[in-house]
């Protein structure tokens, strides 16, 4: 009888604890936090909205208040960017876009562009884990000079153009940034050399690189349709990184 009893009770003991283990392991499941996606954007007009930059002096294009230019693009969460933090999950860590700015350091007109350009703020982009670039059409429409190929030693003198400093960026990036994923933007209606010379420059550094297409556009900036392309296009290369 007492043995019965003793059977029992060790019985009842063994179930308590498991259930207190279980209990610990679903205590111990909530209190891992998911970490929070940042995303960091180095770009130009594109990228620009009204107190939603870094630095806050960056000139910006959206929304529009110039007068002559015309977008219906008049809130930030029709930029194409907050679509992507809305959709992925994430949150913005830096936004350094500059309107305006050449990827090199040769600007409009032939003007030094070398506090502003890509290269010249490539250091502020704090720690993200993913970094859109989205650059180039400034190169293209200020006919900034091409150069040449070239992955390593580069001069001030190379970096006024734009192949040697689109090199320069990426491989600062990949440097400075070893764990981020960085995806390059490719615009629309750019000339050939300038999107031929991001791709080529994209493979060989292994970064994916995007090239946007049918982007509706007012005053040759995207419009809310076009903007939403933008994301869409984006969102569907995320997926496969």
């Amino acid at each position: 009888m007492i043995r019965n009893i003793i059977y029992i009770l060790l019985a009842f003991y063994i179930s308590v604890s498991f259930v207190s283990c279980n209990d610990n392991d679903n205590d111990d499941e909530d209190l891992v936090v998911k970490k929070e996606i940042k995303i960091s954007i180095l770009g130009d007009s594109y990228s620009t909205f009204e107190g939603f930059v870094t630095p806050v002096s960056n000139p910006v294009w959206y929304p529009v208040t110039n007068g002559w230019d015309a977008n219906d693009v008049v809130d930030v969460k029709q930029m194409w960017w907050h679509g992507v933090l809305q959709e992925y999950g994430a949150t913005l860590e830096i936004n350094n876009s500059y309107s305006g700015a050449t990827i090199c350091n040769t600007g409009y007109y032939g003007t030094d562009s070398s506090s502003l350009s890509f290269i010249a703020r490539m250091n502020n982009m704090g720690d993200p884990d993913i970094i859109f670039i989205f650059g180039g059409t400034n190169d293209s429409w200020a006919n900034s000079p091409v150069g040449d190929y070239k992955y390593h030693d580069w001069t001030t003198a190379d970096l006024k153009s734009f192949r040697p400093a689109f090199a320069y960026m990426l491989d600062y990036l990949t440097k400075k940034h070893p764990d981020a994923r960085i995806i390059n933007i490719v615009n629309t209606g750019l000339k050939e050399v300038i999107t031929e010379s991001q791709t080529l420059i994209c493979d060989y550094y292994k970064i994916k690189s995007v090239q946007l297409m049918n982007i509706e556009k007012q005053s040759n900036h995207p419009n809310i349709n076009g903007m939403n392309a933008i994301k869409k296009q984006i969102m569907a290369i995320l997926e496969t990184v």
